[in-house]
């Protein structure tokens, strides 16, 4: 019969290990879009995929960490079409 396997806790003397920022980068938070509006915008750390960034009709390459937003007033919730990549620095500048 296998044992259940038991996680490893931080022995007593071990140093603490910080929070990460960079691990808290998809938490979801509103923040005024380009037209004034409320989006809901979410830092992802990239996929497999490319997408093009509305700020600078660039494209954003497969694992480059960018920022996804939708317009929060979305009718029955946000839809596939609603939501856009932005580089981080284009949506930061819009």
């Amino acid at each position: 019969m296998a044992r259940a396997r038991r996680g490893r806790k931080r022995p007593y003397g071990d140093a603490h290990v910080p929070l990460d920022p960079d691990r808290l980068g998809g938490v979801v938070r509103s923040e005024t879009g380009p037209q004034g509006e409320t989006y809901t915008v979410r830092t992802v750390r990239g996929g497999e995929k490319s997408y093009r960034c509305p700020g600078c009709q660039q494209l954003i390459p497969p694992g480059t960490g960018h920022v996804v937003a939708w317009p929060t007033e979305a009718l029955l919730g946000p839809g596939l079409e609603e939501r856009r990549h932005w580089h981080t620095a284009c949506w930061a500048r819009r």
